[in-house]
């Protein structure tokens, strides 16, 4: 099969599987090349990044001479298997990453141990089964230095150390640890590797009944949790059951905050420069994952990734903007760089590292946090005094702040504007405020919120509604349409059956999607953003589009939208930002969690959708058409 010798870095991004701990992820290709892994967090330098760049280091494990290869995760878990085929026999590859054990399933991965394993079997005929590891580490800057060791091999890089485990002879060569060996039906050959700090761990090679027990202890620990999180019933539940998955294989355990996506600079365009470092926990996201986390998991995480964005943004100064994104552990700052050595996925460069988003001023975010606030009111509890005071001064701040212009939902790196969506989060943020006073014990502030939200309404109804575009557009005075405007009825801002709502979503459906269906955030060609180039269809968005549908009654065709998005997911159901609008190919880092946010929350939108037109059957006195679908309400415990 040609395609299984295209090297990681131009193969399709289609083609990777993510392996988690929830500490840190490893992706794996279809020819059974690990071409990215960091450890131990997400945001560390990379182990391997021949995603990249040739040169900057991957780990493979395959059969010679496959000629078909298939895959896909055991049930309920992120346990992958890949079956590898050859003129003379058959070979399964298992992957995953070692979650530890824990008998509560709320702490999955808690204590992982921070160890890839795979294990080889020859299932028919005879195999033989190549292995080649060739460590990079620090983004493929590092050569390490190599020795064999008993069972194995040693790679050591300043303070890290990874450790091989190896039950075929290995050498090292030009860098490398290779070996190989021929499997015969039912012969089985386990590897693992090791990461730790250099005088931390004292590291030895795992006996393969260890790896073997390592991986029935990690896909009963996703089960259970699988089992315990997971009893949405309505449309779509296997890719809702597995998007949820998704959100939590990419959550930092000690914090529970999430990341946008477990890689760096996988391009919006193939040669393009719109390639961003998405390691990291954005506000927004989190309140989105929030609301997905509320229908497709357990509340009691939701409530986790509350607590981590309240505590990321403790030292909040009330008159200053709140920021944007942090790292995993709640670090500030994310001074981005270029890493100039590193040739990109399909050339696209620059690779960066970092990410200068984390500086800019985007309004939204009040509305993002109260907005998460609100929806979680009943899981938060009593809230502790610097909680309190500290969401009054975030819609206090909305209340100051919602007359600028701001950088916007986009992260736009051109001058600020007024973005219409930046302006109903804020109202957002004074309008739920109001909602929540009593609990924040700020009572006495209602009538300067209520007065803002009046005015903030009107606002936006006068200079967000454009007669020539003959919809609400991407920033006041504009005609440029965008797809967040998409949100308004969401957010409660206007009800679903208002004319200009529904102008809005055919303008989007007619305006701002491309040939194959797929809805843009907004056109690049008006150059708002200050970057050159285009970018691809975006998924999310293209979920917002069938959510819309649904809330105003167009189910069957807000279900065709939901599916010709979800049909771009990968053979493994897993999505990445965007979508090539000539050739479908999936573009940007993968796999992002605002595809599965998206998918989970239109999923729900369908669902709702359905049940209140079989109320109206029922009401009607037509027969039932379809079961309820049941969201888990409250704590699940396990």
């Amino acid at each position: 099969m040609p395609d299984l010798q295209i090297h990681p870095s131009w193969s399709p991004l289609a083609d990777l599987a993510l392996l988690s701990d929830r500490h840190s992820a490893a992706l794996v290709g279809k020819d059974g090349t690990v071409s990215w892994l960091c450890f131990p967090r997400f945001d560390s330098p990379s182990q391997f990044a021949a995603l990249l760049d040739p040169a900057a280091g991957h780990w493979s494990l395959c059969a010679v001479g496959c000629t078909a290869v298939s895959r896909h995760y055991w049930d309920d878990t992120f346990v992958l298997e890949t079956v590898f085929q050859t003129r003379t026999g058959k070979l399964r590859v298992i992957d995953t990453m070692a979650l530890g054990e824990t008998k509560d399933p709320h702490r999955l991965g808690a204590v992982a141990p921070h160890v890839l394993l795979r294990s080889a079997e020859c299932l028919d005929g005879s195999v033989e089964v190549e292995m080649r590891f060739q460590p990079r580490p620090d983004y493929g800057q590092v050569v390490p230095g190599i020795e064999l060791t008993r069972g194995g091999a040693l790679a050591r890089n300043g303070n890290e150390q990874l450790l091989l485990t190896s039950p075929i002879p290995v050498v090292v060569q030009d860098g490398a640890v290779l070996a190989s060996a021929q499997l015969r039906a039912g012969e089985r050959a386990n590897f693992a590797l090791q990461w730790s700090r250099q005088g931390k761990t004292a590291l030895s090679a795992l006996p393969g009944t260890e790896i073997e027990r390592h991986l029935e202890t990690t896909a009963a620990a996703w089960r259970e949790w699988s089992r315990v999180h997971q009893t949405y019933e309505g449309p779509y539940r296997d890719q809702v059951y597995l998007s949820g998955r998704l959100l939590h294989a990419l959550s930092y355990q000690p914090t529970g905050a999430i990341i946008a996506a477990p890689t760096t600079s996988l391009p919006e365009e193939i040669g393009g420069e719109r390639n961003w470092d998405y390691r990291y926990a954005w506000i927004r996201d989190a309140s989105l994952t929030m609301r997905a986390l509320w229908v497709a998991a357990c509340p009691d995480e939701a409530a986790d990734l509350f607590t981590f964005l309240a505590e990321a943004e403790a030292s909040y100064e009330p008159g200053k903007h709140l920021q944007i994104l942090f790292g995993v552990g709640g670090e500030w700052q994310i001074s981005e760089r270029i890493l100039p050595h590193l040739a990109g996925w399909r050339g696209s460069r620059p690779v960066r590292i970092g990410n200068g988003a984390w500086s800019q001023s985007q309004l939204d975010l009040y509305g993002e946090l109260i907005g998460a606030a609100h929806r979680l009111r009943e899981q938060l509890g009593e809230l502790a005094p610097p909680l309190r005071r500290f969401l009054v001064a975030v819609v206090d701040a909305a209340a100051r702040h919602w007359r600028e212009a701001d950088h916007g939902i986009w992260e736009i790196r051109g001058t600020p504007q007024h973005f219409l969506h930046s302006k109903l989060m804020c109202w957002v943020a004074v309008h739920q405020g109001v909602d929540l006073a009593e609990r924040l014990g700020a009572e006495h502030r209602v009538p300067d919120w209520s007065e803002t939200a009046l005015t903030l309404r009107r606002v936006i109804e006068r200079e967000g509604w454009s007669r020539r575009a003959g919809a609400f557009t991407q920033s006041f005075g504009s005609t440029e349409l965008d797809a967040s405007a998409l949100l308004m009825s969401r957010v409660g801002f206007l009800p679903p059956t208002d004319p200009r709502v529904l102008a809005t979503i055919d303008a989007v459906a007619n305006r701002l999607t491309d040939e194959r269906g797929l809805v843009r955030r907004y056109l690049t060609t008006s150059g708002v953003d200050g970057l050159p180039g285009g970018e691809g269809a975006f998924l999310p968005c293209t979920f917002w589009l069938a959510e819309a549908l649904a809330v105003v009654g167009r189910v069957r065709r807000a279900r065709e939208v939901f599916e010709l998005a979800a049909g771009h997911a990968n053979d493994l159901g897993l999505l990445a930002e965007e979508a090539d609008s000539a050739t479908g190919e999936l573009l940007g880092n993968f796999p992002q969690a605002f595809s599965h946010v998206a998918l989970i929350n239109a999923a729900w939108a369908i669902s709702q959708a359905e049940e209140r037109a079989e109320t109206d059957r029922i009401n009607s006195g037509a027969p039932m058409a379809r079961r309820r679908a049941r969201r888990p309400s409250g704590s699940r415990g396990g």
